[in-house]
């Protein structure tokens, strides 16, 4: 085929932008990213632990779906443009059906006439179809949290996925893969990869690969490094613009975090050092597939404008298992919904949630305290330390959860909501949506699994 991409400059930085935080994130990053400042690679991460129990429902209703379906549209937006630039895309877009993502992607390819684009897809991580098996072999996938073995709860099991790491991504660009769509895989060799192929590295050079994960691990949130949800944000300028990280890599392992000039949104040190401190448990010990990275060697640095050097970086090799994430059955939930107004709202809508339980418990239908969620939003329960005793809003949201494992029974709370409005104190008001139903309500079960047990699998193919 035709190459489209153009080569890097001998001596400059690797540039790699990402544009997707979470599934349901802006489709403005990535045309941002790939239009209003250099880029060569642009990431896309999509998944989290319930994103692939939904994705594995929607597998089991059709066989073609099981993949984030926005992907396929933000290829239609920005594959000209990646192709007259040269930027190679590399996304976890696939779930739970890698293969089929990769084929709505050639389809919008061959639409669009961009023959010879080739396409990477990285699959293996999958495990619920050999899970039993597994189990069968004694491996016990003990639960993280509670220390549980996962034995008879198999057959509740809803999805199982492996975090794969950056070489089977890395195998993918070297084949000449110009997107890569893997399913699971963790968060920050989205970026590990294509620094690690494209400045030549080795996997078993593990402060460099530190280096690329605390990278990664700094723009997989997208916006929330360059000032989004972010504490002091009455400085973060144009909020309606705000720019898309862009971390530029250099051979011998420095780094900076950025974003297209022009762009609205702020990169300091605070903003950098926020994102660095999110979700990373034992900051001496960040364990990745690829490599156990101690951020607390790392060093932030002020490098002008909107730009943080990162360097310092300290790694030790990866471990021998990789976290698998799975879903399990675990009954049914339902959520109701009442504004209540007007004087003593809050004392109101106490009195509603009580009314509503003790009517259900009289026609057999009881919820234990483990069993419902009561929740007067208005009145300080997201930061109950700050509620005061004095405080009367004019108006709260009464928001009701139960579960159970009886779906009949948590049905039956949601046909008893609605009549609150006419049976209890007044001022209640805003009920829409209908009435609750229940749905399946999933737990999360995190264990680890021995990397030899989950082969990855790499193919690439080339659109005619």
């Amino acid at each position: 085929m035709t190459s489209h991409r153009s080569p890097r400059r001998r001596g400059e930085p690797l540039r790699v932008g990402n544009g997707q935080g979470f599934w349901g994130d802006s489709m403005i990053g990535p045309q941002q990213l790939v239009t209003r400042g250099p880029l060569h690679y642009l990431t896309l991460d999509y998944l989290a632990e319930v994103t692939m129990s939904i994705l594995q429902k929607a597998r089991a209703r059709d066989p073609d779906a099981g993949y984030a379906t926005d992907f396929v549209t933000t290829i239609e937006r920005i594959l000209p443009r990646c192709r007259e630039r040269g930027i190679r895309i590399v996304a976890n877009a696939g779930g739970v059906n890698p293969a089929a993502c990769a084929e709505a992607v050639a389809a919008v390819a061959r639409r669009l006439g961009a023959s010879g684009t080739r396409i990477g897809v990285v699959e293996g991580d999958d495990l619920l179809a050999n899970l039993p098996a597994l189990v069968e072999a004694g491996e016990e996938l003990v639960n993280l949290d509670t220390g549980a073995r996962l034995g008879g709860s198999v057959e509740r099991v809803q999805s199982a996925n492996a975090y794969l790491g950056a070489a089977p991504i890395v195998q993918a660009l070297a084949d000449g893969a110009d997107i890569v769509i893997t399913g699971r895989c963790a968060d920050a060799s989205l970026a590990v990869a294509p620094i690690v192929h494209e400045l030549g590295w080795s996997l078993d050079d593990h402060d460099l690969v530190a280096a690329a994960t605390v990278g990664g691990h700094i723009i997989e949130c997208g916006t929330q490094c360059t000032g989004g949800n972010f504490e002091d944000w009455r400085r973060v300028p144009d909020l309606d613009d705000i720019g898309y990280p862009v971390l530029e890599a250099y051979e011998d392992g420095t780094l900076v975090v950025t974003k297209h000039a022009g762009t609205g949104g702020l990169v300091d040190v605070d903003t950098v050092t926020a994102q660095i401190l999110y979700e990373i448990g034992d900051p001496s010990a960040y364990v990745t597939p690829d490599v156990v990275a101690d951020f607390t060697s790392v060093a932030l640095s002020d490098d002008g404008p909107d730009r943080v050097r990162v360097t310092g970086a300290r790694g030790a090799p990866p471990t021998d298992t990789y976290k698998v994430s799975c879903t399990l059955h675990a009954g049914y939930k339902a959520v109701g919904q009442l504004t209540v107004a007007g004087p003593d709202a809050v004392e109101k809508a106490e009195l509603i949630a009580r009314l509503l339980f003790t009517r259900l418990e009289r026609e057999g239908c009881r919820f234990d305290d483990d069993q419902r969620l009561v929740e007067c939003l208005g009145a300080g329960v997201c930061l109950p330390m700050l509620r005061s005793t004095t405080f009367d809003p004019p108006e709260v949201v009464l928001r009701i959860a139960v579960r159970d494992a009886d779906r009949r029974k948590v049905d039956r709370f949601g046909k008893e909501v609605a009549s609150l409005l006419l049976s209890g104190p007044p001022g209640a008001t805003g009920f829409a949506g209908g009435r609750p139903k229940a749905t399946e309500l999933l737990d999360h079960w995190p264990a680890l699994v021995p990397k030899r047990s989950v082969p990855a699998t790499v193919r690439v193919e080339e659109v005619p």
